[in-house]
């Protein structure tokens, strides 16, 4: 078996969980925290780059010489990049949340274990990276780096908090089907790349002054290049849902996922389409940051559903007896 109370590692927090223990119910809500701030902070940092707040704390760890929070002297700017930065704290807090609810759940699960541990340290990275954004005077490709780390963080909080839902009615695909969930994952990921270059070329900057884009290739053929991707997930996706209505009730819950990501896609989509006619608003590019982090979490839902013991061997997490042989016997 994959996962075992009896086989995680001697650390303080088993200590602890050997005298205390949490519900189902806390875990759940720690994971939806960590997965809702970590949809926040993208949404936030696309708040900053478009009203040209990335320079608002000119520096990193503090907002500037000689104080940590931003100070009246910076502005607006200042108050916009300085609470982008509370609100890593608050990430820090969710993820500790998860962390700790996972490290106490009986029977433990070492695949939740994992990846709650691995959300803390990829906000650690993503943080030290957000810090080299500004010193580095907002480098568009450290600052594609930035993000490409909060759709990684994004995704461990998306795997943690479906795996504490995971529904016993998924079920797993095979042959043509279960390949072309796969593509749809691969094709979005390269849509969600993509996403990042055309930021760093297109118009905003991130700061009120001229910083350098990325001119590889040119803004146009870039944006020309995001949209092709975005229709072939879309006809991906499509293409999926009526592989999967030939499974009959035994793929209903995957084809229920795929059709709210076609929803989503096509809401992105119009999103998509309107900021590019209307010169790049920054209210719709906020707002399309929040539709690529919806879709992504909707891709990685669908290919859980369609794989579901894509992690190991799936144990609902629920309220099972504390006698360590019955809970590792849910396990089997």
């Amino acid at each position: 078996m994959s996962d075992s109370i009896d086989r995680r590692p001697r650390t303080p927090l088993a200590w602890l969980a050997g005298r205390v223990s949490l519900g189902p119910r806390a875990l759940r809500w720690g994971t939806t925290a960590a997965l809702v701030v970590s949809i926040l902070i993208v949404v936030t940092g696309g708040v900053v780059r478009v009203t040209g707040s990335g320079l608002g704390c000119p520096t990193w760890p503090q907002c500037e010489a000689g104080s940590l929070p931003t100070t009246p002297a910076l502005g607006i700017h200042g108050l916009i990049e300085f609470g982008n930065r509370v609100l890593t704290s608050v990430l820090v807090l969710a993820v500790g949340w998860a962390i700790v609810a996972a490290a106490l759940q009986r029977p433990w699960q070492r695949t939740l274990a994992r990846l709650t541990w691995s959300q803390f340290w990829l906000v650690i990275v993503n943080a030290v990276a957000g810090g080299i954004t500004v010193l580095v005077g907002l480098d568009p490709y450290v600052v594609a780096l930035h993000f490409v780390l909060a759709f990684a963080l994004l995704t461990t909080t998306t795997l943690a908090w479906h795996r504490t839902r995971q529904s016993a009615a998924a079920t797993t695909v095979h042959g043509a089907v279960g390949a072309t969930a796969w593509a749809l994952a691969a094709a979005a990921a390269v849509l969600v790349v993509l996403g990042t270059v055309v930021t760093g070329a297109g118009p905003h900057s991130g700061d009120s002054v001229a910083v350098p884009r990325i001119t590889v290739v040119p803004w146009t053929v870039l944006t020309a290049m995001h949209g092709t991707i975005a229709v072939v997930v879309v006809v991906l996706a499509v293409v999926l849902l009526v592989q999967l209505r030939a499974g009959g009730a035994s793929t209903a819950l995957a084809r229920r996922r795929v059709a709210v990501l076609l929803a989503v896609l096509a809401s992105q989509g119009l999103i998509g389409i309107v900021q590019a006619l209307t010169g790049l608003p920054g209210g719709l590019v906020v707002l399309h940051l929040l539709g690529a982090a919806l879709v992504w979490v909707g891709v990685l839902r669908v290919l859980l559903d369609t794989h579901p013991a894509l992690f190991g061997r799936v144990a609902p997490v629920r309220d099972v007896p504390a006698d360590p042989a019955t809970a590792e016997a849910v396990l089997r």
